[in-house]
């Protein structure tokens, strides 16, 4: 009895870039390695020799047809499971980074928040001080102009001081 090789097609003929088809002849492999061993794991001692030796035959026949896609619906439906679970772990992942990124957002969100805080009371805390600076200018101001009048009064009391005091020692 002849067993014949499932059909396939050129993967070259597909439409995809150099690096895509590395990508699909890697992952057509671990599918039908992964669906090899899954059916010897799960078919020892129960008599499906017969199922996992075409297994075998397909992840084997894979294996030396490097360059070709194998196009019977066994092999299809496990490259497509495989696919989907790729695309679910995937979508997992960006799942899980989104959230990591929001997270992150929402934390540095809040410190900027705090920070923005601090900051707005740190510049009326500023401007308070701007306050009392020319409070205490304008009082510094009033200080010395009354120190001039001070001043000057006090210039005239010696004045009329030495007048008194030349006239009274005349007499």
């Amino acid at each position: 009895m002849t067993t014949t090789l499932p059909s396939s097609i050129p993967d070259s003929q597909l439409g995809l870039t150099h690096s895509e088809i590395q990508i699909l002849r890697q992952h057509q492999q671990i599918a039908l390695q992964n669906q090899a061993y899954a059916h010897s794991t799960s078919s020892r001692g129960r008599g499906h020799a017969r199922t996992s030796a075409s297994t075998s035959r397909a992840a084997s026949a894979a294996s030396s047809h490097n360059g070709r896609l194998l196009l019977d619906p066994g092999s299809l439906a496990v490259l497509g499971q495989h696919f989907e679970r790729l695309m679910s772990a995937i979508q997992n992942r960006v799942d899980n980074l989104t959230a990591q990124t929001e997270t992150s957002t929402l934390s540095q969100s809040s410190r900027a928040g705090n920070a923005m805080a601090a900051a707005d009371a740190e510049i009326a805390r500023f401007r308070g001080i701007l306050r009392q600076i020319d409070e205490l200018e304008t009082e510094f101001d009033k200080v010395r102009h009354i120190r001039d009048i001070v001043k000057g009064f006090r210039a005239r009391v010696e004045g009329l001081e030495k007048r008194f005091d030349a006239r009274g020692s005349r007499r």
